[in-house]
């Protein structure tokens, strides 16, 4: 069978085209890929159905992208959900959440194989191998998650203009679970979720320093960095970005890195990278924030050779996307995933282990 290339409308959104943060990567860590608009509709406003009125009111949305939004509850008016043939009143408040807006790329169905963790009629779950993009832009127009799911929609006979429908994305260079969905309904619905913060999206980073506290939480408006706009800045004051939170957790200390556990609460582009460089634990050998450095430690050369072993046991930043939960679309049934730390984080963790393990030795004797 000829792979024939598919012309999707892959849906994104961003402040600024993401291939400028990833070296072309075409994939931003967990950014809002979702539209929220709000409408107050004028006094002399004529009743009319509100897909229709919608239809006039944002671009590039669809009489069926809209209805779906409602038939998700996606679409408010004065607080309360209502469906597709509510006629508009003056003076009403319509609020919408929309999942991806538009964006035309050619893509290529490519038979490239995928860890599917799980799979039904509506929803995929994926383990993500380091070093996938995912999704096509400058650059990297093949290869990409989206393109190894074409392919897997082609097989499965989904005809679809719009898919596949990603939900959130994460690094190329970050591992882990991410959830894509099969159908524009249950797009919807998903990105109300993680719209209102309902998703549970747990990772594994390894850090550079110790920690003095076994946990805390890092606030901090996100936004590209004013200097450099390859890297996004955090901004405590809220004067650039968006509002950014990042609980953690600390689950082992080596002296001189730690790993932690993030949990997010909001889903910024590259928000644990920045938040942890923000409070000083930049994540381990994530070259774009410096992290391929010796920042902690001593400065004997064994010690340097130690760590570069670690850098090329581990050649990526040290961030796995552990776990996922959110509520199925099509019942409301809670779903949870937990994929186990890839074979680099944890050969670079063993590693350590029997570093810390001489160190102690060394001090007893």
């Amino acid at each position: 069978m000829v792979n024939r290339p598919l012309l999707l409308l892959i849906h994104t959104m961003t402040e600024e085209p993401e291939e400028e943060l990833e070296d072309s990567s075409a994939s931003a860590e967990e950014n809002d890929l979702y539209e929220h608009f709000r409408f107050e509709v004028d006094k002399g406003q004529a009743m009319l159905r509100i897909d229709k009125f919608l239809m006039g009111r944002i671009q590039n949305a669809s009489r069926n992208k809209i209805q779906n939004a409602a038939r998700a509850d996606n679409i408010l008016v004065n607080d309360k959900p209502v469906k597709p043939n509510y006629r508009v009143k003056p003076l009403d408040v319509i609020s919408i959440v929309l999942a991806y807006p538009p964006r035309e790329t050619e893509i290529l169905a490519e038979d490239i194989p995928l860890n599917i963790v799980y799979e039904d009629d509506d929803v995929l779950v994926i383990n993500k191998v380091p070093g996938m993009v995912v999704h096509p832009a400058h650059g990297n127009y093949t290869g990409t998650l989206v393109n190894a799911l074409a392919y897997r929609f082609q097989q499965q006979g989904i005809i679809s203009e719009t898919g596949p429908y990603l939900v959130h994305r994460i690094d190329k260079d970050t591992s882990g679970l991410i959830l894509v969905a099969k159908n524009e309904l249950a797009q919807s619905k998903l990105a109300r979720g993680f719209f209102e913060h309902k998703v549970d999206r747990r990772y594994q980073a390894l850090v550079w320093g110790d920690f003095k506290e076994e946990e805390g939480t890092v606030t901090g408006h996100i936004g590209r960095c004013l200097r450099d706009r390859l890297i996004m800045d955090v901004f405590p004051d809220g004067s650039h970005g968006k509002e950014a939170i990042t609980h953690y957790r600390v689950l082992s200390r080596f002296h001189y890195i730690t790993l932690v556990e993030c949990t997010l609460e909001t889903g910024r582009t590259h928000q644990i990278r920045a938040h942890m460089q923000h409070i000083g634990h930049t994540l381990f050998n994530d070259a774009r924030y410096n992290g391929n450095q010796v920042l902690k430690g001593t400065t004997f050369t064994k010690y340097k050779q130690f760590i570069q072993n670690c850098f090329d046991l581990c050649p990526r930043q040290a961030l796995h996307a552990q776990s996922l939960g959110f509520a199925h679309p099509a019942d409301g049934r809670k779903m949870y995933f937990e994929t186990e730390l890839p074979a680099d984080m944890q050969a670079v963790i063993e590693k350590w282990e029997r570093y810390v393990m001489k160190i102690d030795d060394d001090e007893m004797e």
